[in-house]
């Protein structure tokens, strides 16, 4: 359980951690200090991870879904 959350939580979490150090070493450097300037990009990263690897993430939380089920039902027999 713990592998697949982490694998699901990593696909989105370093693209925005990426996007949000990039935003503010920029913003550091040209003492822009706007909130907005830093959401919007991880907003759109976010979207775009969600767009692309969210399939394979629908397809692991299944996966892991009929596995539990299936460990349940040999456990009641």
């Amino acid at each position: 359980m713990l592998a697949v959350l982490a694998l699901i939580c990593v696909v989105l979490l370093v693209p925005m951690t990426i996007i949000g150090l990039v935003v503010s070493i920029i913003q550091a450097a040209t003492s822009v200090s706007e909130q907005s300037l830093s959401f919007v990009p991880k907003l759109i990263a976010l979207a775009l991870c969600l767009v692309v690897f969210g399939g394979a993430a629908i397809g692991l939380l299944t996966g892991f879904t009929v596995e539990l089920f299936d460990v349940i039902a040999r456990i009641g027999r």
